[in-house]
């Protein structure tokens, strides 16, 4: 008999509620087998589903399991901050006064809650040169011209990204995302600084996800990923707010904080949706 579970939807990274990227977190999932977390993440259709279960970890405060539609994550941002606010808003109570501890599949990932926006440390990232070969068919599939490729990479942080820097955020939104797709291509990140005095300083947008998408709305594990690239590059000696989502009408924020040995990713999240559901 199906067993009713307590269900919240959260909208990650935006100040605008539906402007970000959505969430679908079952807050109590033991019990629960590995068809029925995979059959529920393809049904709600979004770029992932976390379920939470009892932390393996006795230094954890919860345990997360994180699905695309298609396949389990080891570690995603906008799940990280959503299933945070979900396990708080459900009566969670953190072993240590400000911090939450979340036990995924890379470990430990330290949540601050201490400040006006939840905020993940960044977990530690490969950093690698993008083979030649990647560069030119990521550049050719797109219609980059390799000129205005500044610097790419290759970042691991459980997820792994393939990485161009534009010359500037103009060139980041004029790339047409549907030319290329999981799983022909591995998920690619761009970013760009923005000229503008007032605006954002960097424009990031994540293609091919294997959610199924052509883009990703806003995606905290790509933004994790380059801030430590950033660091490693000399570029972040100070806190950085990333804007995504711009091409396909969405108003993410994400914001970066260099924060001594740490880097804090932190962005607005809502709860929208709460009730129950019978799985």
């Amino acid at each position: 008999m199906p067993s009713i579970r307590r269900f919240i939807q959260c909208d990650v990274f935006s100040p605008i509620p539906t402007q970000g990227n959505g969430l679908a977190v079952v807050v109590d999932s033991l019990g629960l087998s590995e068809a029925q977390l995979q059959g529920f993440a393809a049904w709600t259709n979004l770029a992932e589903t976390t379920f939470l279960f009892p932390p393996e970890d006795p230094t954890a405060d919860y345990l997360v399991r994180i699905f695309t539609p298609a396949r389990e994550l080891p570690f995603a941002g906008h799940p990280t901050l959503g299933s945070c606010r979900a396990w708080l808003h459900a009566g969670g109570v953190p072993r240590q006064e400000g911090m939450v501890r979340q036990e995924c599949g890379v470990g430990i990932v330290d949540i601050d809650v201490s400040g006006e926006r939840l905020a993940f440390v960044a977990p530690p990232t490969a950093i690698e040169i993008l083979p030649e070969t990647d560069f030119d068919a990521i550049t050719g599939a797109l219609g980059i011209a390799p000129e205005r490729v500044v610097r790419s990479t290759r970042l691991d942080n459980g997820p792994q990204w393939q990485v161009l820097q534009l010359a500037n955020a103009e060139d980041v939104l004029a790339v047409d995302s549907s030319r290329v797709r999981w799983p022909a291509f591995d998920a690619i990140g761009l970013i760009g600084a923005n000229d503008a005095v007032d605006g954002p300083d960097y424009e990031v947008r994540m293609l091919a996800p294997s959610s199924g998408m052509s883009e990703d709305p806003i995606t905290g594990s790509l933004n994790a990923a380059l801030a430590c690239w950033l660091r490693e590059e000399g570029l972040l000696s100070g806190p950085v707010v990333v804007a995504q989502g711009t091409a396909i009408g969405r108003t993410g924020r994400v914001y970066i904080r260099p924060d001594g040995d740490r880097i804090l990713i932190g962005g607005d999240t809502e709860i929208l949706i709460e009730g129950t559901i019978s799985l």
